[in-house]
C-alpha cells in the first residue's frame, strides 16, 4: 500500500498544527534498528502530508540513541530516541546530569524476536532450553556445572537436526539482546537446571545480589565460535547467514517478514511467530517498542509534538494502520498512549 494513503483523521493532525520559528526546522531522530523502518515510514508520510519537513531518522542502536538524547537540550541535540528496550536508570541519570529532566516515553506497539535460518535448510522446532543448551557458556550435566561442548543441535536436543551449532545473536549493546537474554537464555537456563546451581554457588551479599549474579551467568554465551555477537543491524545478520548456510540468526519479526524469500523461521514452544500470535500473547519471545521524547524541545523544534501524535494515531499505529502492514503488532492500550501524548505526560521515576 502507498505510504501516503492516509485517511482524513491522520492528515488532520498535521493540517491543524502551527509551525514555531526555530533555527532548526527538521526533527532529528536516532536509535533502534528495529524501530528504524517504522520511524522511517512515519517520517516520510509526515513530511509528505503536512506542513513540516521530513524528519531525519538514523539508526545506531537503542542504547546509542538514548545516550544521544541525553547529551543535553538545544538544537544541536536530537529530539527523539527510538528504542527496542526500556530506558535504564543509567540513561536517566546521564540525562539529568546534562539537563534533560523531562522525558516522554511513548510505546508504539510490539515486535517479536524470531530465530531464522537459510530458507533451504532444515526445519527447527525450538524451545528456550534448546537454545541455552546450544550456546550457554556453562550448562548443568549430572548435577554439576560444566563447560558447554555441544557440537550440533542434536547434541542440544536429540530431536533437532544434526547440524553444526552456529548462531548469530544480537550483541550486548543491541536493543534486541535484553529480550533475548530474559526470555530465551534465562528461561532455558532455569529449565536446564544451571540457574539453581549458579544461585547456590553465588557469593552475593544477599538474595538479590545472588539472583543478579546467577542471571548474569545465565546470560553468558560460548566464546568458542558457536555463538557470535552481532553489533550491527539485522542486515548484517542476514549477510552472515547468506555466507554460512548452516547458521541460525536472531531477527525482529518485521525484518524476517520482509525477507521470507531468504529465511525460514523456527517455531518457539510450538508457536509460529506472527502478528496474530504476538498480539494474543501466545508467542513467548516478544517485546514492546518505544521512543523517548525530549519534552523541552516541544514548542521549540517545529513539528515535534505533531510528529509524535501522528506516529501513534490510529491510522499509523492502530489495528489496520499503515505500520501493521509492515509487521508492527498494535498496542491494545494505544488509546492510553494517545492521551498521554496529548497531555505531554512525562515518565515517572524508575525507582
Amino acid at each position: 500500500m502507498s505510504l501516503i494513503k492516509l485517511i482524513p483523521s491522520a492528515v488532520a493532525i498535521l493540517a491543524a498544527s502551527t509551525v514555531i520559528a526555530s533555527a532548526r526546522d527538521q526533527l532529528q531522530i536516532a536509535g533502534s534498528s528495529t524501530v528504524l523502518p517504522y520511524a522511517t515510514i512515519v517520517a516520510e508520510a509526515f513530511g509528505e502530508n503536512g506542513d513540516f519537513k521530513t524528519p531525519v531518522v538514523e539508526g545506531g542502536g537503542s542504547g546509542a540513541g538514548r545516550k544521544k538524547l541525553c547529551e543535553g537540550v538545544g538544537e544541536s541535540t536530537i529530539d527523539i530516541a527510538n528504542s527496542s528496550s526500556h530506558i535504564t536508570q543509567s540513561d536517566v541519570d546521564l540525562c539529568k546530569t546534562n539537563g534533560v529532566t523531562d522525558i516522554m516515553e511513548v510505546r508504539i506497539g510490539y515486535d517479536g524476536i524470531v530465530f531464522a535460518s537459510d530458507i533451504n535448510g532444515p526445519d527447527f522446532v525450538l524451545t528456550p532450553v534448546d537454545v541455552f543448551n546450544a550456546i550457554g557458556a556453562k550448562v548443568a550435566k549430572d548435577g554439576a556445572l560444566v563447560d558447554n561442548t555441544a557440537k550440533t543441535w542434536a547434541d542440544a536436543n536429540a530431536a533437532l537436526p544434526a547440524q553444526d551449532i552456529l548462531t548469530f545473536i544480537p550483541g550486548t549493546k543491541h536493543g534486541t539482546r535484553e529480550v533475548f537474554d530474559t526470555k530465551v537464555l534465562l528461561e532455558g537456563c532455569k529449565t536446564n537446571g544451571a540457574y539453581d546451581l549458579l544461585l547456590a554457588a553465588s557469593t552475593g551479599a544477599d538474595d538479590a545480589a545472588k539472583k543478579k549474579e546467577a542471571e548474569a551467568a545465565c546470560f553468558t554465551t560460548r566464546t568458542d565460535g558457536a555463538s557470535v555477537d552481532i553489533d550491527g543491524d539485522y542486515t548484517e545478520t542476514l549477510s552472515r547467514i547468506a555466507a554460512n548456510k548452516n547458521a541460525i540468526g536472531v531477527f525482529g519479526l518485521s525484518f524476517y517478514e520482509n525477507n521470507t524469500d531468504k529465511l525460514k523461521v523456527a517455531t518457539v514452544n510450538g508457536i509460529v511467530p506472527s502478528v496474530e500470535t504476538i498480539s494474543k500473547g501466545e508467542y513467548p519471545v516478544s517485546r514492546p517498542l518505544y521512543f523517548y521524547v525530549k519534552k523541552a524541545h516541544i514548542g521549540v523544534i517545529p513539528g515535534l509534538k505533531e510528529y509524535v501524535s501522528f506516529f501513534v494515531s490510529d491510522d499509523m499505529a492502530g489495528p489496520g494502520g499503515v505500520l501493521a502492514d509492515y509487521g508492527l503488532v498494535p498496542d491494545p492500550e494505544l488509546a492510553a498512549t494517545q492521551a498521554a501524548v496529548e497531555a505531554e505526560t512525562v515518565m515517572a521515576p524508575l525507582n
